[in-house]
């Protein structure tokens, strides 16, 4: 049975375990056009309350892709000429959570936190392509 794309996935990173969501989003204009697309990854630490959310977004600008599928895939972010990640596999949002820990996020900070997405492709993408020891 297929997984519900609602339903929070389990991550587990260095002992500590993070619930993650992942949300493809855009403002409507009047005209009833789309703009401002960006897909938004967000973790929550577990136990609740023992820390608040990272939030991490992906908004479209120039020489940047966030598709919301076809022809592209669902999950995908990237520059139109470089890296790229897919924010539905595992690895991915376990590249991103190390690069914003790297950067100083700390997971049992309390409220929201939200990170752009962009400052931490490059250092994701990396780590996924070095090969573990």
């Amino acid at each position: 049975m297929p997984r519900h794309q609602n339903k929070p996935r389990r991550l587990v990173a260095d002992g500590r375990v993070y619930l993650w969501t992942l949300r493809h989003q855009h403002r409507v204009l009047d005209s009833g056009r789309s703009a401002d697309c960006r897909q938004t990854l967000t973790l929550y630490p577990q136990p609740a309350g023992t820390g608040g959310p990272l939030r991490i977004v992906f908004a479209e600008g120039s020489d940047r892709f966030v598709p919301g599928g076809a022809p592209l895939g669902s999950g995908d972010v990237g520059y139109v000429h470089g890296s790229t990640l897919n924010l539905h596999e595992p690895g991915a949002v376990r590249a991103l959570l190390d690069a914003a820990r790297a950067s100083g996020w700390d997971a049992s900070e309390r409220g929201l936190v939200e990170r752009d997405g962009w400052a931490l492709l490059e250092a994701a993408v990396a780590a996924r392509s070095t090969p573990a020891e």
